[in-house]
């Protein structure tokens, strides 16, 4: 496989704009490599108060509160980071300058030398990046994990060799500003709606998780979901070999289920991996993670024993339907990952009934009738909290049209306490709020944390 290792930066003018933990570590990259860096972010100085001290001990020129009109003019490069608008009107006029404009993953991806492995989709991409990185290394491949996951791509640069095998969580985000980003293999395990505050329209966020096959080639792997009618529509879009997975039916090549098994097949045959029953982890959702997995693992060399021992020994990645406590004969499940109304969907399909189900946060122009069948038949009461409560209120069916009993609880620790209050012996607390974090929380990470905190506090 060719890498570009084209850029060069020593000497270059590089503009950073935003300064979350990709763009950060994207400036300390580029300053130790010679380039003369700047940041720029619309939050205030006191906001980034953590942040702005390294930068300013390495060198960097730093810019908060706002954009100035001459700030990206002369740039030899402009790096974005996921959480900036594509569209933003100083990126657009800098592009219309002629000035090259890229994401972080697409800088990092100068700098990997060994294969990258490059996993999206709407739901399940943590998981599977998580289980895909620990079946590599238990197959004795060198690997770094890392992109949306949380550890951002550029800082494996400086660990990573030739041999290394680099598996990233891409996100729709860091895929509209890619330019060359050519992954060896490239997963996409669903796309349903989500970011349509951002991206306006499905098919513009579909187009966007297509980004991650544009520069494959023949030698390289795309793998799919064959039971998600936008991956079927996607396996046209890519030059790779196309691999597919499912719960549901039989694939001429990839992974599906068949008596209580996985089974694979590509050209050298079909071969049983492992019992459905030796994975740990709960969800249909996740059966599905898990094909996507054992797919990569087999498409990258790895044996098949070493696979099942990688899933067998898997747990749950921390948010993703994590069970937290059993408090009084009730059982808490933190899904603060559940950040998007199917992933919800994924959550309460785990429990068949007696669900306490905590709903909100910002909305990210969701559709919450969706939710409305499986709210009748699995939930007990929804507790409402952050500025989507009065949104999600006015869709989802209540009482009085036979479903769950609504609660407006306004905060996540209302709810939790509002729900210990009369939940039974038997029932589910579960937080799958449906919506991003960021009215009340700096991220879901800390959303998660504070449930289970709360959590273990009613004990």
């Amino acid at each position: 496989m060719v890498k570009l290792f084209a850029m060069e930066l020593n000497g270059k003018r590089v503009l950073v704009v935003g300064l979350g933990k990709s763009g950060v570590a994207s400036a300390l990259f580029l300053k130790n490599h010679g380039a003369k860096v700047a940041v720029s972010d619309t939050k205030s100085g006191d906001e980034l108060r953590n942040e702005i001290p390294v930068l300013l001990d390495h060198g960097i020129t730093v810019e908060t509160g706002g954009h100035g009109e001459r700030t990206f003019r002369g740039q030899d490069l402009i790096v974005v980071s996921p959480g900036v608008p594509v569209d933003a009107a100083p990126l657009v006029q800098a592009r219309s300058m002629g000035e090259s404009v890229i994401g972080e993953i697409e800088l990092a991806a100068q700098f990997l030398p060994g294969p990258i492995i490059a996993i999206t989709g709407s739901n399940g991409k943590t998981t599977t990046t998580t289980l895909a990185g620990e079946i590599m290394a238990a197959s004795g491949f060198p690997t770094l994990v890392g992109g949306n996951i949380g550890t951002p791509a550029i800082s494996l640069a400086e660990r990573a060799t030739p041999e290394t095998v680099i598996v990233l969580e891409v996100s729709s985000f860091q895929l509209e500003t890619i330019d060359n980003f050519r992954p060896k293999l490239a997963v996409v395990l669903n796309v349903t709606p989500d970011h349509l505050d951002r991206h306006r329209t499905f098919e513009i966020y579909t187009n966007a998780k297509a980004r991650v096959f544009e520069n494959q080639q023949a030698a390289d792997f795309a793998v799919l979901n064959a039971d998600d009618p936008t991956c079927v529509d996607m396996g046209d879009r890519t030059r790779a070999q196309v691999f597919w997975f499912s719960r549901h039916q039989e694939v001429q090549r990839g992974a599906w289920v068949r008596h209580g098994a996985i089974l694979f097949r590509d050209k050298t045959g079909q071969r049983e991996i492992l019992q459905v029953s030796e994975i740990p982890l709960k969800g249909a959702h996740n059966l599905e993670n898990v094909l996507a997995a054992v797919c990569t693992g087999l498409l990258m060399g790895c044996a098949p024993e070493k696979i099942r021992h990688a899933v067998q020994n898997f747990k749950a990645v921390e948010h993703r339907l994590e069970f937290v406590a059993t408090i009084k004969g009730v059982d808490y499940y933190n899904d603060s990952k559940a950040t998007n109304v199917d992933a919800t969907i994924k959550a309460l399909e785990s429990f068949p009934s007696n669900i306490h189900l905590i709903l909100g946060g910002k909305d990210k122009g969701s559709d919450y009738t969706v939710l409305n069948d499986l709210l009748r038949k699995r939930v007990k009461r929804v507790y409402t909290i952050g500025a989507a409560a009065a949104k999600i209120e006015s869709q989802i069916v209540t009482a009085k049209d036979g479903g769950p009993e609504l609660v407006h609880a306004e905060t996540l620790e209302s709810a939790i306490r509002k729900a210990h209050a009369v939940a039974q012996p038997g029932d589910i607390v579960l937080l799958a709020p449906a919506c991003a974090s960021f009215d009340q929380f700096k991220s879901y990470e800390h959303r998660g944390k504070v449930f289970k905190e709360i959590v273990r506090g009613l004990g």
